[in-house]
C-alpha cells in the first residue's frame, strides 16, 4: 500500500497516511478516463443554439405571385429556404448533449486519475482544514505553507463550509467534496489537496 505524508494546516509534517491500493494504487486506464472526460465535457454544453425555420421567420403568409401564367417558377412563400431572408433548413435546434456512462466505468476512471496523481506525487494530504470563519487570506496562507503555487483542486469532507468559502475566491483554486469531485476536475488540476476525512470517504465509496 502507498504511504503519503500527512501535513497539518501550517504545513508541518505530522505523520504518514496509508492509502488503499484498490483506489489510489491501480494501473490507470487511459481509455476509460478519456471516455469519461468526453462525456463530462459534453454534459457541460448548453445546447441553446437555434435557427429560425420557415415557420418562425416573420412574413411570407401570402403567395408572392399566381401559380401559372407568369413564366416564373411557382412559389408559395417569400420565406421559403431558397429566398433571401427565408427560413433555414436543417439548422441546429436546442438539445441536450449529455449522456451517461455505466457506473463501473465512471468509478474506474476516478480510481485511475486518483492513482495517477499519487504516482506523480501530486496528492497532498492534510490532517484537517479548519477555519473559525470564512477567510480567504487564511486559506492563502495555508496554501503557501504547503508550498502550493499551481492550479489545485481542494477536496473537502462534506459540511466544511468555512473552508469551502475561504478557498473558492482564490485564483487557480477549485473546491469539491469527496462525493462531487469529478474526473474532469482532477485532470484539470496540477495537484490535489485532500483532507484525511475526505480520503476516508473516497475510499469508502470507491473501494
Amino acid at each position: 500500500m502507498a504511504n503519503v505524508k500527512l501535513f497539518d494546516q501550517t504545513g508541518k509534517e505530522v505523520s504518514e497516511i496509508t492509502l488503499n491500493d484498490a483506489v489510489f494504487g491501480i494501473e490507470p486506464n487511459e481509455a476509460v478516463v478519456f471516455d469519461v472526460l468526453i462525456s463530462q465535457r459534453a454534459s457541460l454544453r448548453q445546447g441553446t443554439h437555434a435557427v429560425k425555420n420557415r415557420s418562425a421567420v416573420r412574413g411570407g403568409g401570402r403567395k408572392p405571385w399566381r401559380q401559372k401564367g407568369t413564366g416564373r417558377a411557382r412559389q408559395g412563400s417569400i420565406r421559403a429556404p431558397q429566398w433571401r431572408g427565408g427560413g433555414v433548413v436543417f439548422g441546429p435546434t436546442p438539445r441536450s448533449y449529455a449522456y451517461k456512462l455505466p457506473q463501473k466505468v465512471r468509478r474506474l476512471a476516478l480510481k485511475s486519475v486518483y492513482s495517477a496523481k499519487v504516482a506523480e506525487d501530486k496528492l497532498i494530504a492534510v490532517d484537517a482544514l479548519s477555519f473559525a470563519a470564512p477567510k480567504t487570506a487564511e486559506f492563502a496562507k495555508t496554501l503557501a505553507a504547503l508550498n502550493v503555487d499551481s492550479k489545485i483542486l481542494v477536496i473537502l469532507e462534506e459540511g466544511n463550509r468555512f473552508a469551502e468559502l475561504s478557498a473558492r475566491n482564490l485564483p487557480g483554486v477549485a473546491v469539491a467534496t469527496a462525493e462531487t469531485a469529478s474526473v474532469l476536475d482532477i485532470v484539470n488540476s496540477d495537484k490535489i489537496l485532500v483532507t484525511k476525512e475526505a480520503i476516508s470517504k473516497i475510499e469508502e465509496v470507491l473501494a
